[in-house]
């Protein structure tokens, strides 16, 4: 329990104001750094994501769809990837989601 081989962070910047998620971000970097732990970190906020990532990964609809490092998962040619990050409205989250409620 004192020395984890894996830290699990769900979602630890939300509903904070920039200032303070970035002392989280920076505190997650140190964290890791100094105990050489692998940490996981689960998030919707991007900036957070790409400040503390060495890897990134996607899931969607239950699967990985995208893992690389940062910079390689910006430049990411899959649909739902790069509308996620765009923030686009127009692309296949919102068509899946419409389809999913057209089928109740």
């Amino acid at each position: 329990v004192l020395e984890p081989e894996l830290i699990l962070f769900d979602e630890p910047s939300a509903g904070l104001d920039p200032v303070i998620a970035s002392v989280i971000d920076e505190l997650i970097i140190s964290l890791t750094e100094r105990s050489k732990v692998t940490s996981i970190t689960v998030t919707h906020e991007m900036d957070s994501a790409f400040r503390v990532a060495t890897r990134m990964a996607m899931l969607y609809q239950g699967k990985v769809i995208e893992e690389a490092e940062p910079e390689k998962f910006k430049e990411s040619e899959h649909p739902v990837v790069a509308q996620f990050l765009s923030g686009s409205t127009e692309g296949p989250i919102l068509e899946d989601s419409q389809d999913a409620i057209a089928k109740k």
